[in-house]
């Protein structure tokens, strides 16, 4: 059994932001029912290339983004716009401990399925909304999109080669960095929401912004700009550690991270300039921030003269933190990746077996049990209907000539 499989989750979220923090509850243990617009679904069923491959090596209509983020749950196809989608959709609400939506503000108020509307029905329920800018603010009623969130919440700004650089200017991170931690930080809301409950018998609602945890998330870049040093872009670089960064090697680039300076002076013994650590310019932190230029010029020319493969062994050898810069499909190809199970199997009902990647989490009690693959669209929704709602064969029948679901 489960951490959480006592719980039940109602996920009105798409893309990714919630649909991750329903993922993450639903590997913990947690009955997870995700609703579904009839025919349509979540939009990142449609975000393909690639796609899903059915038995017969056909693409099906899942992309592999949708994959991603929607293991373990139960899908359910219903519409919300109709009078009697919306009763369903109450009455699972009343059999859940969470709700999870990431509505425009105000969208879910015309359907009666608000945290308001809600809260009158059943105030056990925590309820987590999931917007762009939040309930609350200037910006509240705008759609919200991580690539936007990204630079307006100052990521970008640190992001990408240093001004005077070829190709400088600010990147975006590869993957949707702030929809990921806002579903992180949204399923340790709920349980803490829950924690509260289970002592006082009040649920309550989750306001989480996008833009909030994009600025949560700067983290040390934060501090920096509030301490009077305003961060700029460093391309690999790092803005309070020398050398911390990517170097070019013989054969492709090798990353090297010094965090203090018993790692710098054996990183110079490897180099072969072991005077490197005792002289002024660089024998601390401090120093080799003032002069990085130079540094990482010395430290260039050498590196260059060895491969990738040598001077990770090398360091690896005299405990200097450092490592290969891998694709994608070396990572997966990577022992350590592979020892720690990092890729697991499951079975899809069209598909058959298919990969995915693991839940990082490592329970000695409570493991993460992969029990479902993520779902076709609307692959539970009699199942849902009669099991948790008790509805009868003749009603789901009639609903679905309704097109209600």
């Amino acid at each position: 059994m489960g951490a959480l499989s006592h719980l039940k989750i109602l996920d009105l979220s798409r893309v990714l932001a919630g649909p991750w923090a329903a993922q993450l509850l639903a590997d913990l243990g947690a009955e997870v029912i995700k609703v579904e617009r009839p025919e349509v679904g979540d939009d990142t069923r449609t975000w393909g290339p690639p796609f899903l491959h059915d038995r017969d090596g056909e693409p099906t209509r899942d992309a592999a983004y949708f994959l991603c983020t929607n293991r373990n749950k139960r899908s359910v196809t219903i519409d919300i716009t109709t009078a009697e989608g919306q009763a369903l959709v109450r009455e699972l609400a009343g059999q859940a401990d969470v709700l999870i939506e990431n509505y425009k503000l105000g969208g879910l108020a015309q359907y009666g399925l608000d945290h308001a509307s809600l809260h009158a029905l059943y105030p056990r329920l925590v309820y987590c909304s999931i917007t762009g800018f939040g309930h609350t603010g200037p910006y509240a009623p705008r759609a919200g999109y991580d690539f936007l969130v990204q630079g307006m919440g100052g990521l970008m700004s640190v992001t990408g080669r240093a001004d005077g650089e070829e190709g400088a200017g600010p990147l975006k991170v590869g993957v949707a960095v702030t929809d990921i931690l806002t579903g992180l930080y949204a399923a340790n809301a709920i349980q803490a929401a829950l924690a509260h409950r289970d002592r006082t018998g009040e649920g309550q609602h989750i306001d989480l912004a996008l833009l909030d945890v994009a600025v949560a998330c700067m983290a040390n870049q934060a501090m920096n700009q509030l301490y009077g040093a305003t961060p700029k872009r460093l391309g690999n670089g790092h803005p309070n550690v020398v050398p911390y960064q990517d170097f070019p090697t013989a054969d492709g680039d090798v990353i090297i991270a010094v965090g203090n300076d018993g790692q710098f002076g054996r990183l110079c013994g490897v180099l072969g300039h072991p005077e490197w650590a005792g002289d002024a310019r660089f024998s601390t932190n401090k120093s080799r921030q003032a002069n990085r230029v130079e540094l990482v010029r010395l430290l260039r020319t050498e590196t260059l003269q060895r491969s990738t493969a040598d001077w990770v062994s090398a360091m690896e050898a005299a405990d200097v933190p450092c490592g290969p810069i891998n694709t994608l499909a070396q990572v997966f190809e990577d022992p350590q990746v592979q020892a720690r199970g990092m890729r697991v199997q499951v079975e899809h009902a069209s598909a058959g077996s298919i990969p995915l990647v693991a839940n990082p989490i490592k329970f000695s009690a409570t493991p993460v049990d992969y029990r479902h693959a993520p779902p076709t669209l609307g692959q539970d929704t009699d199942a849902v209907l009669r099991d948790t709602l008790g509805l009868d064969a003749a009603r789901i029948a009639a609903l679905r000539a309704n097109k209600v679901i």
